[in-house]
């Protein structure tokens, strides 16, 4: 699991296929490796990948044919910024929401404009995710936590801060940018729980408890 609160920015520095899918190797030279081992989960540009071999300033991970289908790692080529965040902690600052790391889908920015000294982003979703994204809520772009500030069907408005344009790929973003996108956990949940009741079942404690909403 992730914040969504990217800790600094990857190059791709090597592209690998094997067998039909991809190995990487991304380098990411101001990240403290110390606490990194194999096996880990790493958000690089919101997908989470397993460390399979560490080395020295960064880290190679496998990426199979799934993720390839359903994120922009397709599109990556050497040389390509990336999102970088590791797993968080039980003593990690929760500053953002909780992220899984998987995407949901592949968007599109379609506007960039000056909102002050903020950018204002216009960006267009999947129209089988569009529905779970709402004024006002969570998601998760390359990785990065966000606010969203408008919807109007599948069109998504989010405003971005200097420091955030700065320390995270957002800064690179122009018409015509893929990006992967995560919807707030909840909001699936949420439509799963609906799904239930409007198949005849009923919402009762024990459901509840059931599927962890009792916590």
């Amino acid at each position: 699991m992730f914040t969504g609160i990217i800790e600094q920015i990857g190059k791709v520095i090597a592209l690998e296929p094997k067998a039909g899918d991809l190995r990487i190797h991304i380098q990411v030279s101001e990240l403290d490796w110390s606490d990194v081992a194999l096996g880990d989960s790493i958000a690089t540009n919101g997908v989470c990948l397993t460390v399979v071999e560490l080395s020295g300033n960064g880290y190679w991970a496998d990426v199979s044919r799934e993720t390839l289908d359903v994120t922009t790692v397709k599109k990556w080529q050497i040389g390509s910024r990336v999102n970088i965040e590791k797993a968080l902690t039980p003593q990690t600052r929760l500053g953002g929401h909780i992220v899984s790391g998987h995407v949901d889908g592949i968007g599109e920015v379609v506007e960039r404009r000056p909102d002050a000294r903020s950018e204002r982003f216009t960006l267009r979703a999947p129209k089988n995710i569009a529905r779970y994204i709402a004024t006002k809520g969570s998601i998760t772009i390359d990785g990065t936590s966000l606010t969203v500030n408008k919807v109007d069907r599948e069109l998504f408005d989010i405003n971005i801060v200097p420091h955030t344009l700065e320390k995270t790929v957002i800064g690179d973003y122009k018409p015509g940018t893929q990006v992967n996108l995560e919807v707030d956990v909840l909001a699936r949940y949420l439509e799963r729980l609906l799904e239930y009741g409007k198949g005849g079942g009923e919402i009762t404690r024990e459901f509840l408890s059931e599927h962890g909403f009792d916590q």
